[in-house]
């Protein structure tokens, strides 16, 4: 990916969003897996996920991850101070490059948790597990160019990639990180729709999963405003307009608009 070159990468907290980093990564021979320590928590999660991937080595001893060119952290962020407590000083003359994926956790928190640590905030979201993803990435303190370089890569095999100041990561997260689960509600909700309407439920769910991706593509592909797309679909006196109407008087609008931004209070709080 660029003139850095790691060969050896710990993960600390080897989850889905983890997997889906790592594996990419794998497969594409930027890092072998011979150089590959992954730490979890249990034993029963070491055994699962060696049968999973074979040729990687998964312990609950996180020493020969920590002890890595780079580590991945990806654990849950309520346990973020006992992790840290593990961690080794960093080499004054080749520092450690430490990226996080852990929500809310800002560079500064980072930073004196792991002084010396040169430090990636990074905040995917789930459909980087189908290769789909958005990541938003700030950079810490010493951060160079071909690690940056590096770190942009890792995260492009699974989607779009934007370097955001800091402070607009907690929106960025609200947005692209909650957002799934809010689209997944609206999913939800129109395949009951259907249901109640008369269709099958799994005919129902497919539907309004192609529904909802064949908006998105469309919006994207056409470079549409999502005013000019209602616009296009609504008649005068017809179906579509007849449903906006109950959307916009049960407040859907606004209560999208205050999740997002409930979210990223959430998120600050965190920090």
């Amino acid at each position: 990916m660029s003139g850095f070159s790691p060969t050896n990468v710990g993960v600390i907290g080897l989850g889905r969003m983890a997997q889906a980093l790592l594996f990419p990564l794998l497969e594409s021979g930027l890092v072998p897996a011979s150089g590959v320590r992954a730490a979890v928590a249990s034993a029963a999660s070491a055994q699962r996920l060696s049968q999973l991937r074979p040729e990687l080595a998964v312990s609950t001893d996180a020493s020969a991850a920590w002890a890595s060119a780079v580590v991945l952290l990806a654990v849950k962020p309520q346990q973020l101070e006992a992790v840290a407590a593990q961690a080794p000083a960093a080499s004054t003359t080749e520092p450690p490059l430490l990226i996080s994926v852990l929500a809310g956790v800002t560079l500064a928190r980072l930073q004196r948790l792991f002084p010396g640590w040169r430090i990636v905030r990074a905040v995917p979201n789930t459909p980087a597990l189908v290769r789909c993803g958005l990541t938003g990435l700030a950079w810490g303190e010493g951060v160079d160019g071909p690690q940056r370089s590096w770190v942009h890569g890792l995260f492009a095999q699974v989607g779009e990639v934007l370097e955001l100041p800091e402070p607009q990561l907690d929106a960025f997260l609200a947005l692209t990180s909650s957002g799934p689960a809010f689209v997944a509600l609206v999913a939800e909700a129109l395949a009951d729709g259907a249901v109640a309407a008369g269709l099958p439920r799994l005919q129902a769910q497919h539907l309004a999963q192609r529904t909802l991706a064949g908006t998105a593509a469309l919006l994207q592909q056409q470079n549409l405003h999502p005013g000019e797309l209602k616009d296009m679909v609504s008649s005068p006196g017809g179906t579509t307009i007849a449903g906006i109407r109950c959307l916009e008087k049960a407040g859907l609008r606004s209560a999208l608009i205050e999740a997002v931004l409930a979210a990223a209070e959430r998120s600050r709080q965190l920090a």
